[in-house]
């Protein structure tokens, strides 16, 4: 887990001096980049040989170097993972407000599914700017997860709620793609959510179209 941690190496996410979490002056593909690294060390954590819950995974889990490489801070409240198939560990729900999958605040009960359901508020902020929880916007944008979910799904509406810094950086085939994978992870049962090595796949294969529209 040393490995993942990587204390000190590196600027937190929500570090920059910038309301909007220093989304702001990242492009979009490196956005992408992030969330693909973080992607794969949420994956890496939920693989049969680490077979950690992070439990709390936010923006301020993400550092970046110089070169917007990833690596996972924040393990104060990961545990072990259920030695079954999907069976959950029973615990007392903690965690960040406006991250925490639904069925684990309403039964305390942990899975792998519920790192997923951070990992898709976390995409959200990423392509929307926004906090997770944002009480200086209008009363029925408060939650990001809610709020965003009712416009990603209609196409038209995509552009509407994409940060505005991220204008003319994407195409619309991208932008349902990265929607649809959010939407995913954010589902409302555990159980029509991936599991991490399914985004990290999803997200290689959107990197790739990245690639060929904005080669190096």
């Amino acid at each position: 887990m040393l490995l993942i941690q990587g204390f000190g190496l590196g600027t937190r996410v929500d570090s920059f001096p910038r309301r909007s979490l220093g989304w702001d002056k990242l492009s979009w593909s490196v956005r992408m980049k992030v969330a693909l690294g973080a992607a794969k060390g949420l994956a890496f954590l939920h693989s049969t040989e680490t077979n950690v819950i992070h439990r709390d995974f936010k923006c301020s889990s993400i550092l970046l170097d110089s070169n917007y490489s990833v690596k996972l801070s924040g393990f104060g409240l990961a545990t072990d993972g259920p030695t079954g198939v999907e069976s959950p560990v029973s615990t007392r729900v903690m965690g960040t407000s406006g991250y925490a999958a639904p069925e684990y605040v309403a039964t305390g009960r942990l899975t792998a599914k519920c790192d997923v359901f951070n990992f898709g508020v976390v995409l959200l902020e990423m392509l929307c700017g926004r906090r997770a929880l944002d009480t200086n916007q209008p009363y029925a944008q408060h939650n990001l997860v809610d709020w965003a979910k009712l416009h990603l799904k209609k196409t038209r509406k995509i552009g509407c709620v994409l940060d505005i810094h991220l204008k003319g950086q994407y195409s619309l085939a991208d932008a349902k793609k990265i929607a649809n994978i959010a939407l995913q992870c954010t589902s409302t049962e555990a159980k029509h959510r991936p599991n991490m090595d399914e985004v990290v796949k999803a997200l290689e294969e959107l990197q790739v179209s990245i690639d060929e529209t904005h080669p190096k």
